[in-house]
């Protein structure tokens, strides 16, 4: 079955081409349309250049949607109900939804006669039991807002623990890992059996970790004070805290962590930026290790995770115990919407 995987967003269309056979999986073809709205007109005309490029037939679209709130459990085959469930979750998302529906209503249209399967960032995180999703405010905010941790890179977590079972030779329903997705963006969950139980982002993608350039976990009443003093609206502090803070706000170099640790023997804010980002990144590890009761890997993706080794071994020094496996795995995001994308088609 040959799948496109398309990963759309404001200004861009990723996509790759897969053949999922029984008894093999493979790439064939892959790309990135950019400048959308600026050289390219729209997602209409990008997914035009996505699919000139494909000269072989498609089988069926598996489409990356964020967020799907609390009502996506698992991938689902699209429809019109599915259509406008997305569309009410852009609320929660605004970055990311909207553009993943223009994707989603373009390629439905041009290729009308196949599959499409969305596939969701927050599925993964569903199985987190009530008392690690919600937060200590006003229920009622939670029931009349669905104001709740939701997590996300949730399709890259599920691809590596799924990995991981693979490299530890024992089912995933028999493991207890702890997965750690670290690039620009970064976030840690907690799998047990094959199922998340806990992960770092939270009702958006700004809770947890200390990221390129997002400062993670803050205590909320710095908000105000930030208004107050620079005279600034909410929107705009929370544009701070997404865009100006983390790795590139501390070191005021820059959000890569290979210009950190370049920079951190000479430079002291830079060295504080790499300190407090292992140090979250340590408490996370063992938070998660203790909730589970010890596990039997740490597992690293993600361009810091896959090329630190050493700083990943040394995160995870004291944290768990000396019989935890520790490793990196290259993410593949796209193979496991494309994996998803057939099973639901099959059974449908």
């Amino acid at each position: 079955m040959k799948i496109l995987v398309l990963n759309s967003g404001s200004s861009s269309i990723k996509y790759k081409l897969f053949d999922i056979l029984p008894d093999k999986e493979s790439l064939l073809d892959k790309g990135l349309v950019e400048r959308i709205g600026e050289k390219i007109p729209g997602h209409k005309e990008a997914l035009a250049i996505i699919l000139d490029k494909i000269v072989s037939g498609v089988d069926a679209v598996g489409h990356r949607v964020v967020h799907g709130g609390n009502r996506f459990k698992e991938s689902v085959l699209i429809d019109g109900e599915v259509i406008k469930a997305i569309e009410n979750f852009s609320e929660l998302a605004p970055l990311h939804n909207p553009p993943a529906l223009l994707t989603i209503n373009e390629s439905m249209a041009m290729l009308s006669g196949i599959p499409h399967v969305a596939v969701f960032d927050t599925a993964f995180f569903q199985t987190i039991p009530e008392y690690a999703y919600m937060y200590a405010i006003p229920y009622d905010l939670y029931e009349r807002y669905k104001i709740r941790r939701y997590g996300f890179h949730g399709t890259s977590h599920r691809y590596i623990a799924h990995q991981a079972a693979l490299v530890l030779k024992k089912p995933i329903d028999k493991i207890k890992v702890i997965t750690c997705h670290l690039g620009n963006g970064c976030s840690i969950a907690a799998v047990e059996k094959g199922k998340a139980i806990d992960t770092s982002m939270g009702f958006t993608p700004l809770e947890g970790l200390v990221m390129g350039t997002r400062s993670g976990d803050i205590d909320p009443a710095v908000i105000p004070y930030i208004m107050e003093k620079k005279n600034i609206d909410a929107n705009s502090v929370i544009g701070l805290l997404n865009k100006e803070s983390g790795l590139l706000g501390l070191s005021g170099i820059s959000n890569d962590m290979r210009e950190i640790i370049k920079e951190k023997g000479r430079n002291k804010r830079a060295a504080l930026a790499f300190d407090l980002f292992a140090y979250r990144l340590k408490k996370y590890i063992g938070a998660y290790a203790g909730v589970m009761g010890g596990v039997d890997a740490v597992i690293f993706t993600g361009g810091i995770g896959e090329n630190q080794p050493d700083l990943m071994k040394d995160i995870c020094k004291g944290v768990v115990s000396a019989k935890t496996k520790i490793f990196s795995i290259p993410t593949d995001e796209e193979l496991m919407i494309a994996r998803d994308t057939k099973i639901i088609v099959n059974k449908d």
